[in-house]
């Protein structure tokens, strides 16, 4: 009987423990729809979850596959409809102007932001969200605040619109864009944790080093660089890839008019990424995509899905016919170039930069 009592009471202390761990953590929802700003989406997730919040994608529709903005698929963990009853210490609404006009006529999330607001919790839009779901729900009245500036004059007149990149005001975060997405969710994570946390963050992320601060871009042996008619880029993914930076440059070439095809180095099309483990979709597998022709090949970080890379032969080889071509391009972010580029002879002769820590793992530390 004593055996049992002890047993039955390291269950409870344990149980205990677990559920006050759980109910430390901060809990984050982000809303997604159809047309929702991918890369706004995954920015707020990432850098959450880097915080350490817990962070819950949510789908306004049935389907747990969405079909974001520019081509881009990914897949939600929960569907708003499902979260009745469930609090959070921040909602967080990503933008696109199609993903914002599904995300304002989601019922249950207009239902489920209004309550969060009435008990004063933090919430927040970015893009497009703002003007089109936010100040259309009445949430903004009174309140400095800023938008996609495409949009700015679609407030209602309740707002003051604020020209900034962030805005802050009580407890409601806005921002701009794409662009800003890294900004804005650090800006929540200020408000969530405080500063000290919020620059712990940011310093691995190295985003600019302070407001309005010029990129640094140093371009060595220019060259002109042509291609037949519409630019073919291959943006291969792995687990572990850094999802902000796969879908900023998914999201960013296709803006500019290229066809980008992105494709999967694993057993199967859909990808577990590095920090949020967001699953992203790809088009098509590698095997497939080595029988297409590409002007450019192009790699986002992460460890884990650098050194995948690295071990995956058809992509090595693709690369190493581009290198020795003179005439198409390749490229790398973060981890692969240290893990992909420089251990298969494709910086030879090359600058190149890389995530600083691991820097040193470049034969050419010059830079």
């Amino acid at each position: 009987m004593a055996v049992v009592t002890a047993a039955a009471a390291w269950r409870l202390l344990l149980l205990y423990l677990f559920a006050f761990d759980g109910d430390t953590a901060k809990k984050v929802l982000v809303p997604v729809a159809p047309g929702t700003e991918p890369v706004e989406a995954a920015a707020i997730a990432d850098v959450l979850t880097r915080a350490g919040a817990r962070v819950t994608v949510a789908t306004v529709g049935e389907s747990l596959v969405v079909d974001a903005a520019y081509g881009v698929k990914l897949v939600a963990n929960r569907r708003v409809g499902d979260l009745d009853g469930e609090r959070f210490d921040l909602i967080a609404l990503p933008g696109g102007k199609l993903g914002s006009t599904n995300l304002r006529d989601c019922k249950a999330l207009e239902k489920m932001v209004r309550k969060h607001a009435e008990n004063g919790g933090l919430y927040g839009g970015i893009g497009a969200a703002p003007a089109m779901a936010l100040a259309h729900w009445g949430m903004l009245k009174g309140l400095k605040a800023t938008c996609h500036p495409s949009l700015m004059d679609k407030f209602t007149a309740e707002v003051i619109p604020v020209n900034s990149r962030v805005v802050v005001d009580t407890n409601v975060v806005t921002s701009q864009g794409t662009g800003t997405a890294i900004e804005f969710a650090l800006a929540l994570v200020d408000q969530l944790y405080g500063k000290e946390k919020m620059e712990e963050v940011a310093g691995p992320l190295y985003t600019r080093p302070r407001p309005g601060a010029d990129y640094t871009v140093k371009e060595f042996n220019s060259m002109e660089w042509k291609c037949n008619g519409t630019p073919q880029v291959l943006v291969p993914v792995a687990n572990g890839s850094e999802e902000m930076e796969a879908l900023n440059l998914i999201d960013v070439l296709r803006r500019a008019g290229a066809n980008v095809t992105v494709a999967s180095v694993e057993d199967t099309p859909q990808i577990v990424t590095r920090h949020y483990k967001l699953n992203l979709i790809a088009d098509m597998m590698l095997d497939e995509a080595t029988k297409m022709q590409f002007d450019f090949i192009v790699m986002p970080g992460g460890k884990p899905g650098a050194e995948k890379f690295s071990d995956t032969k058809a992509l090595v080889d693709l690369l190493k016919k581009h290198a020795e071509s003179n005439t198409k391009l390749y490229g790398a972010i973060c981890a692969s170039p240290a893990y992909v580029l420089e251990p298969h002879g494709l910086l030879k002769g090359k600058k190149a930069t890389a995530f600083p820590p691991m820097q040193h793992l470049l034969a050419d530390r010059s830079m």
